[in-house]
């Protein structure tokens, strides 16, 4: 059988971490609770968290500087919580890379619903590369500077890229040959500004095939999967 995921609840109240990881064990979910930051960290460095519900408010660093901290070395989906419902404060939590957000009081099984939506959406993407931490990424005779942001093409010409540019190359680096929907590319790239209606990543796409000098009528290098959306169709290394 396999092992149940394994959900960190991080929140200074005591009776609600309590409530929280007894209803989600009698769900069939691993829990394990965390009152603030540090204990936070020391959970994570036991071992495996699938996902982890953090409190905005927390003594300490607060949830907000937490998540950026997290976001920075780690891609484990975050739900926050707090007990303030202004737009400003959800915005704010998506920005620095929570998953979703839910505002204090709230049902368990809201929670529940969250953490599955959450769970079900992150696994349906590819595995990511993990190229965070390459200074460069070569492919198909190009390479990417990923602290200049810009291209160099196999002639060692300098090409600069535009915000949109650079972070949709990005994702497509971090996932070759794993086609990828339009949805996913819009996701990726987009975080949570991404709208569902929005077919924009078409013409992003058509744009970046140029910078890349990729012929649209017959692609090499990002190729079009007719009912499906795009792959990245060439071998991507990862330069320190």
């Amino acid at each position: 059988m396999d092992n149940p995921d394994h959900i960190l609840i991080v929140d200074d109240d005591a009776e609600i971490r309590g409530l929280l990881r007894d209803y989600l064990r009698r769900n069939g979910y691993e829990a394990s609770v965390a009152a603030d930051g540090k204990a936070m960290w020391a959970a994570l460095a036991r071992g495996r968290v699938d996902l982890i519900v953090l409190d905005l408010m927390l003594p300490g660093d607060d949830g907000l500087t937490l998540c950026r901290k997290l976001r920075a070395d780690a891609d484990t989906p975050v739900i926050m919580l707090t007990a303030r419902g202004e737009e400003t404060d959800r915005i704010v939590g998506l920005e620095m890379g929570a998953d979703d957000y839910l505002a204090k009081p709230f049902s368990p099984r809201e929670l529940l619903a969250r953490i599955k939506s959450v769970l079900r959406r992150y696994r349906s993407l590819p595995m990511n590369l993990r190229a965070d931490d390459a200074r460069e990424i070569a492919f198909a005779g190009w390479r990417l500077d990923t602290v200049a942001r810009h291209l160099v093409s196999p002639e060692r010409v300098v090409t600069s890229l535009s915000g949109a540019e650079y972070q949709l190359l990005r994702v497509f680096l971090s996932h070759p040959n794993h086609v990828l929907t339009r949805d996913q590319l819009m996701l990726l790239s987009k975080g949570h500004e991404a709208d569902p209606l929005d077919r924009s990543i078409d013409i992003a796409v058509s744009r970046l095939r140029n910078r890349l000098a990729d012929d649209p009528a017959d692609p090499k290098i990002i190729k079009t999967v007719r009912g499906e959306g795009y792959v990245l169709a060439v071998e991507v290394e990862l330069l320190r």
